[in-house]
């Protein structure tokens, strides 16, 4: 009679913890099917309110159109160099900024001063999705962006070989791959990070980032085989791409030969003013001389 209970009190311990692990199992999956499903959300922030005229907000910028291989017409600024006492002779480079997942060009304009002073055109792109701009961003889409922007920096009279491609964090990458399709003058690579897998991770430890991740951003593999002049900038206390991975990049650029420079700001988080400053500016006039 014992026995026949103990053995009663087993099967249902038995299937409680099938039924456990079925429960568990389903809200697994739903959870990974539903993140699955809206990936792209967690990656790309896009503010996508409609910017005002190039020329409200940086005098003598322009409105120019960038045109996708995919048939967008994307909404971007063009700024001359800079002119007047306290700006340096126009180098007769251009600047391409590859902005990161964020925001969108009304919040780069420090930087299109900053840099025009200095000597150089800039172009600010939005991505497909930002700014106004049709469309919804992805790896593919940004890399066609990207491409449309060099067509059109060429067509103002700025080739590759006369451009520097600037990103941020995501734009990192952006132009780490975009420098292999159309070779440019050099790279600066502001907070970049290994592969976007690698941050997730980071952030969210408790998933598989890699095997969910459909947009996969490999900067460090391109960085490798790359033959073009790269600066590397990043701040130790960046609290969305850890240092480390942004070192490990530097470190990747430095043993393939092209690191210039390696800029580490410690006290620099990643949004905070500085990454979109004077010392950035300065760092790509540095790199610019450094090729000269």
């Amino acid at each position: 009679m014992d026995g026949a209970r103990a053995g009663t009190a087993g099967g249902r311990l038995r299937r409680r913890l099938v039924v456990t692990l079925v429960i568990g199992g389903v809200l697994v999956g739903g959870t990974v099917a539903m993140l699955w499903a809206v990936q792209r959300q967690l990656v790309y922030f896009p503010d996508t309110s409609t910017v005002p005229p190039a020329a409200e907000v940086l005098p003598g910028g322009r409105d120019v159109v960038l045109r996708t291989e995919d048939g967008l017409e994307l909404g971007a600024w063009f700024v001359p160099a800079g002119t007047g006492p306290d700006a340096h002779p126009d180098s007769g480079m251009a600047v391409l900024v590859a902005p990161g997942n964020g925001g969108n060009r009304l919040g780069r304009v420090g930087i299109a001063q900053q840099l025009r002073e200095r000597g150089f055109a800039v172009l600010l792109m939005d991505y497909r999705g930002y700014g106004g701009n049709p469309g919804s961003p992805s790896e593919d889409g940004l890399a066609a962006d990207a491409d449309a922007a060099v067509a059109a920096l060429a067509e103002a009279g700025y080739p590759p070989e006369r451009t520097v491609y600037l990103g941020e964090s995501l734009g990192c990458a952006v132009v780490a791959a975009l420098q292999d399709r159309h070779r440019p003058a050099a790279v600066f690579l502001r907070s970049p990070f290994t592969e976007l897998a690698d941050v997730g991770a980071h952030h969210y430890p408790w998933l598989p980032v890699g095997a969910l991740l459909r947009d996969r951003f490999p900067v460090a593999d391109h960085v490798a085989d790359s033959d073009v002049p790269t600066t590397v900038l990043y701040g130790l206390r960046d609290s969305v791409v850890p240092a480390g991975l942004s070192a490990e990049v530097a470190d990747q650029a430095e043993r393939a030969d092209v690191l210039v420079e390696r800029v580490v700001l410690p006290e620099a988080d990643h949004n905070d003013p500085v990454m979109f400053g004077s010392v950035v500016a300065d760092a790509v006039a540095r790199l610019v001389s450094a090729r000269a």
